[in-house]
C-alpha cells in the first residue's frame, strides 16, 4: 500500500490536493487524527489489493501532542509502507488575504487569538510534518489549476492520468442525458427503422451495421465527430477534466446512435486506455 500524507497551513490548498488524488483513485481521508495512523495502516493493509493508494490530510486541528509524535509514527510505519509526505504552504500575507476573501474561520482562531496570530501558531504546530516533507509546494502565487497540474506531475506521473471517455447512445424521444458534456444529433442520417427487416434489431446487430456501413452520410458523420473529438478532447483534459460523456442521439436510441457509439468507442479505444460505451435505451 502507498500512503500519501498531505499537510500544510489552512488556506494553502490541502483540500484541492486531496480532491485531485481522490479523483485519480486514492482512498482519501480528510483531517485524520495523527494518533489513528497506525490503526488505519493496519486496517488498510488487509485490503491492500482493493485499496492500493491511500491519501490522508493531517493538519493543525489535531491534538498538538499527537502532531509532535508524527515523526515517530511515520518512521515506524515506513518499515512496511511506502509513505510520502507532501507539505503545502503560502506566505502569511497570502493566507490572510485568502481567509479575508473567503470569510472562512481559521480553525485556530478564538476570541483571544486573532487571524494573524493563528496563522503563525499553525506554522509552529505543523513544523514536525513540514520537516518530513518529500515535497513542499508554495502556493502563494499559484492558481487552483496550476496546483492541480503540479500534483498530477509529481504525485501521479506513474499512474494513468488519461481522461475517461464515455460514449453514450440515447433516444431524443426520451430526453437528452443530463450528464452529457457533448451531444451529437444524428437524426438526419438514413434510418434503419424504415426497413421492416431491421426494425426490431439494434445497432449492435450485423444487419443494421451493414446497412449503415453502406451509407456515405453515416461515414461522413462519424469522420466529422471523430475529427472534432481528436482536435478538442486534449483541450478538455488540459482544463483538468477527468471524465467526459459524449452523447449520440437518434430518434429512439436503437439503431443509428448505437451503431455510431460502437464505432467511435472502438476507434478511440485504440489510443485511449479508458473508454466506455453505453446504450441508455437498450438497458
Amino acid at each position: 500500500m502507498n500512503l500519501v500524507i498531505i499537510s500544510g497551513r489552512s488556506g494553502s490548498g490541502k483540500s484541492t490536493v486531496l480532491h485531485v488524488l481522490e479523483d485519480r483513485g486514492h482512498y482519501c481521508i480528510d483531517n485524520l487524527p495523527a494518533s489513528l495512523l497506525p490503526s488505519l495502516a493496519d486496517r488498510l493493509a488487509k485490503e491492500s489489493a482493493d485499496i492500493p493508494y491511500v491519501a490522508v490530510s493531517i493538519d493543525a486541528r489535531n491534538i498538538s501532542a499527537d502532531l509532535q509524535r508524527v515523526p515517530e509514527i511515520i518512521e515506524d510505519l515506513s518499515k512496511n509502507l511506502t509513505i510520502q509526505v507532501i507539505f503545502l504552504d503560502a506566505n502569511s500575507q497570502t493566507l490572510l488575504k485568502r481567509f479575508s476573501e473567503s470569510r472562512r474561520k481559521h480553525p485556530l482562531t478564538t476570541p483571544e487569538i486573532g487571524l494573524k496570530e493563528a496563522i503563525d501558531k499553525e506554522s509552529e504546530l505543523l513544523e514536525p510534518l513540514s520537516l518530513l516533507a518529500a515535497l513542499t509546494i508554495d502556493t502563494s502565487n499559484m492558481s487552483l489549476h496550476a496546483l492541480r497540474d503540479r500534483v498530477k506531475k509529481h504525485l501521479l506521473e506513474s499512474e494513468d492520468s488519461t481522461m475517461a471517455l464515455l460514449f453514450q447512445s440515447f433516444g431524443f424521444k426520451n430526453g437528452v442525458p443530463v450528464d452529457a458534456d457533448l451531444v451529437y444529433d444524428v437524426r438526419c442520417l438514413p434510418n434503419p427503422y424504415w426497413d421492416t427487416n431491421l426494425r426490431s434489431l439494434t445497432g449492435l446487430d450485423n444487419a443494421v451495421a451493414s446497412y449503415l456501413d453502406g451509407e456515405p452520410e453515416v461515414r461522413e458523420m462519424i469522420a466529422d465527430i471523430k475529427h472534432f473529438l481528436e482536435r478538442w478532447l486534449p483541450r478538455y483534459e488540459e482544463n483538468n477534466r477527468s471524465y467526459i460523456t459524449i452523447a449520440i442521439g437518434c430518434t429512439g436510441g436503437q439503431h443509428r446512435s448505437v451503431y455510431i457509439c460502437e464505432k467511435l468507442g472502438r476507434e478511440f479505444a485504440k489510443e485511449a486506455p479508458n473508454v466506455q460505451v453505453r446504450h441508455r435505451e437498450l438497458t
